[in-house]
């Protein structure tokens, strides 16, 4: 044991384990929007502690909203360079809301890659829409997506997790999944359907070892961002401003590394009692 380490309580029952760690070695990440912004940083980062990686995304424009997705080249390089840092990582492509693309993913990692650890359900989206004019479509997307999709992609994945003595599940909700919204009812509804779901599901898998959590930035910087301010015809700073108002002067936002950071704390050992909580990483907005 080196001197700065401090041994580990014993779990119930007598068991003690050695220090706690960062390190992911031998363990299988399942990552959805891995293409790019918060799901591309995650993934790195795990990749950086030891982990393998399936990376799912989309990979293609969807009908609804109307920016930019993740791309097929940029899933393509993202493994590139999880195969530079040592590791395996796959390139899976689907929308979460489709069950078959979603199983046959969750196949071929267990198949190439023998099991799964860790889920980040990280695929979302974003877009304004007032109450009265909000369209069916409008609302089934952004539910279907930021909610429907992980409880789809959770179903497929929670037996193998079942399987595993490090499995966590982190829930990417938002700010918006603890408070409300200006023109954002889809949006804040789904986010606090996922904060609920984390609960539930921390409830029915606590007796399999599996911890479940989730997790609530303020604004990111991230290309979905971009996207909303160009559909709204601003500029990221002032959408920043005007849904967020972040405490810390000067940070309108934050980066996709200090939601990566905060994802390998909450699947790695060192947070081995964290489950059915929310994590909020918001630069002090919800103090206001």
């Amino acid at each position: 044991m080196s001197a700065d380490a401090a041994p580990v309580p014993a779990r119930a029952g007598g068991e003690t384990k050695g220090p706690a760690t960062h390190d992911l070695t031998g363990r299988t990440a399942f990552i959805t929007g891995a293409a790019h912004g918060q799901g591309r940083a995650m993934a790195l980062k795990l990749a950086e502690l030891g982990a393998d990686i399936a990376a799912f995304d989309v990979a293609k424009e969807i009908a609804y909203p109307a920016y930019g997705q993740g791309t097929s080249v940029e899933l393509d390089s993202l493994v590139a360079e999880i195969g530079a840092l040592g590791r395996r990582a796959l390139a899976l492509t689907g929308d979460v809301r489709d069950r078959d693309a979603v199983e046959s993913a969750v196949a071929a990692t267990v198949d190439v890659l023998g099991g799964i650890d860790i889920l980040v359900n990280n695929a979302g989206i974003v877009a304004y829409a007032e109450a009265d004019t909000m369209t069916d479509a409008e609302w089934d997307a952004m539910i279907g997506i930021n909610l429907t999709g992980p409880f789809i992609v959770g179903r497929a994945v929670i037996p193998h997790l079942k399987r595993s003595e490090h499995a966590v599940i982190v829930n990417n909700s938002s700010v918006m999944g603890l408070r409300g919204g200006n023109r954002l009812s889809h949006y804040v509804a789904s986010k606090h359907g996922l904060t609920g779901l984390t609960k539930a599901w921390a409830i029915e898998l606590a007796p399999f070892g599996i911890r479940v959590v989730s997790i609530h930035p303020t604004g990111v910087n991230t290309p979905m961002n971009d996207g909303l301010a160009a559909l709204e015809g601003a500029t990221p700073q002032e959408i920043a401003e005007r849904s967020a108002g972040n405490l810390l002067p000067g940070v309108p936002w934050i980066e996709t590394e200090d939601v990566a950071e905060l994802v390998a704390y909450l699947v790695s050992d060192r947070a081995r009692f964290a489950t059915g909580a929310q994590f909020v990483l918001d630069a002090g907005l919800l103090t206001r």
